[in-house]
Parts: structure tokens; sequence; C-alpha cells
């Protein structure tokens, strides 16, 4: 998965349109995700004292679209103040100016760091539990596809699953999250003040998929999961093992459609009524309406986590936030 993903020829390294080109995501989907973040900015920015420079980093920034829609539409006292990064292990391809490009996470940080659909594709190993009752890692061939039982899983791995994942039935299959669990704990790492926010397809415990989750997407259709290169690789996140990496706590886990409202994101139909007076009007909301209701569709978009950690802030400002 980290060759098929991030090698030479990966499908994040190679050049086209970017994930954008394969996949939507809530940074995709319409403008009101900039505008509800940017609503969260600035609470944030409020909670912090206003400082300048005030950092936004993006980690898994794509082609910078996020950071770019943030930088439009925020208001000149505060984007004078914006210090955005966008994190990006593919080659950079700067598109709007004012973003400066990473390979990895800076530190330290003072404001928001964001992982939109960011640990989906921290690469992982999936764990089968074979007919004797034994955890086995699965191999795939990159040329076929064709998946064979390796060896035991055994240590940390072994550990992490009998923790968050804990398999009983044979043939059934679970991805080891142990390396988004690190990710996130590096990436709160970086923040000195502030929040970092993951927003993600996941699942908790009680609810985990009997045969996992990764899959595969290509050109808008999802995909057989092969790690030959050609398509992205992706598997939902244990949010709640995330949540309660070491090192982090105090995170708030909430639902994407109940984060959106209490940003100010709203999928309700204008009145007809308005069609009559202020036809133009009518239209631009009922756009905006539209493009709320898919933000927050609990059967889509609007069942994502978002999992918002705050750093050297008061212990009650991350539900404030939103």
């Amino acid at each position: 998965m980290e060759s098929a993903l991030y090698g030479l020829d990966g499908f994040f390294v190679r050049a086209g349109a970017g994930p954008a080109g394969h996949f939507r995501t809530s940074a995709h989907a319409s403008p009101g995700f900039a505008a509800a973040l940017l609503r969260l900015l600035a609470r944030l920015d409020e909670a912090l004292g206003r400082p300048d420079p005030l950092d936004v980093v993006d980690v898994g920034a794509g082609r910078g679209e996020l950071l770019a829609a943030l930088l439009d539409a925020a208001p000149a006292t505060l984007a004078g103040r914006l210090r955005p990064v966008a994190v990006e292990r593919a080659p950079a391809r700067p598109g709007r100016d004012g973003i400066a490009w990473r390979d990895t996470i800076p530190a330290p940080v003072t404001g928001l760091l964001l992982a939109t659909e960011w640990l989906d594709n921290v690469p992982v190993d999936v764990a089968t539990l074979d007919r004797d009752g034994a955890l086995r890692y699965l191999l795939v061939d990159p040329a076929t596809g064709q998946e064979a039982p390796g060896q035991p899983v055994s240590g940390p791995d072994a550990a992490w699953l009998a923790r968050w994942w804990p398999l009983t039935v044979p043939g059934t299959r679970a991805e080891i999250g142990r390396p988004r669990d690190a990710a996130w704990q590096g990436a709160v790492a970086a923040l000195h003040r502030g929040a970092a926010l993951a927003v993600d397809y996941g699942h908790v415990a009680g609810g985990r998929p009997p045969l996992g989750t990764l899959t595969g997407f290509r050109d808008g259709r999802e995909v057989a999961p092969v790690p030959d290169g050609g398509c992205d690789l992706t598997a939902h996140v244990a949010v709640d093992a995330v949540r309660d990496a070491p090192g982090v706590g105090g995170a708030v886990l909430v639902r994407q459609a109940g984060a959106l409202r209490a940003l100010g994101v709203d999928g309700t139909r204008p009145p007809l009524a308005l069609a009559h007076d202020d036809p133009a009007g009518y239209l631009r909301r009922l756009a905006a309406a539209g493009a709320g209701a898919e933000l927050t569709d609990p059967a889509g978009l609007g069942g994502h986590w978002w999992l918002l950690q705050p750093v050297a802030l008061p212990g009650d400002v991350a539900r404030w936030l939103i």
C-alpha cells in the first residue's frame, strides 16, 4: 500500500488531475465546506488571541484546493495574518499564490491543522482470522490482486487488534490501524497552540465491518484494491483508536452533519414564495441548500467523523469551536 500510493510511480505521486479527478471529498463538493471551516478558524483565532501569523496547515492537501478556498473567502482582517501550508508527499504543484508547500508537517504550529481524508490513506496492513483461529497478515499480489494468508500477526499489531478490533469468526478481517494512530499522534505533536481537525470515513467499536473496508477508486469509480499504483487505496479509520492514541487526549468526536450545522451549513430549501419576490436570490439559496444537503447527508458525506483535538486551549473550548 505504501509503494502503490507513495512510491516513485505511486497513485498520489503521478501527474494528472490529482485526487479530485478520482474521488469526491467534502472539500471538492461545495464551497460551503470551506466556509464552515473558515468559521471554525475564526473562532479558534479568537480563542488564541488573534496571533500573527495564524497557521493553517492542510495535511494531504492534494492540489491545495481547500487552502485556496479558505484564502479566497477569508476577510481582510484574517487573510493578512494567515500562513497557509500545504503538506503533500507528491511533488508540489502550486496553483494559488501565498501557499507554502512541504512534504512533512511543519512545527511548531499555532493555529489550525487540517487532515481531511488523510488518515484513510495512511497505509495499513490487513489481518484475517484463518479456519484454525490464527490471526494472519493478508498478502496480495500487486500484479494480479490475488490474496493469500501470510505470517501470524504478533507483537504490537496483535495487541492493537485485541484492544480495538478483535476478530473471533474465521474469515473475518480487519485493517490494523496502529499506523493511523501514530500519524495522528505526530500531527498533534506539531501543534504549539491551537487545534487539529481530522475529517474522515470511519467506524467505532461495536460497529466494525466484519470484512474490513479496504477498497480502491479510479476515475470516480470504486475498483478492486490492487496495489499496482493505478488506483487510490483507502480504508475507513478506527476513529476511536485514533482519538485515544498515546499522548493524545481531550478530543471531541462528532459526525460531520452535526458539526457543519453548528458551523452554519444549512440544507433546508428556501421558501417557495422567495422565488416570486426575489428569483435570483431564490436560486442562490436553493443552490446553497443543495450543497448543504450533500455535505450533511448522514448516508453520505455527513456521515464522516470529525475528530477535533485542542492543544494548549481551555478545556471546554473544543466544544465551543463546533
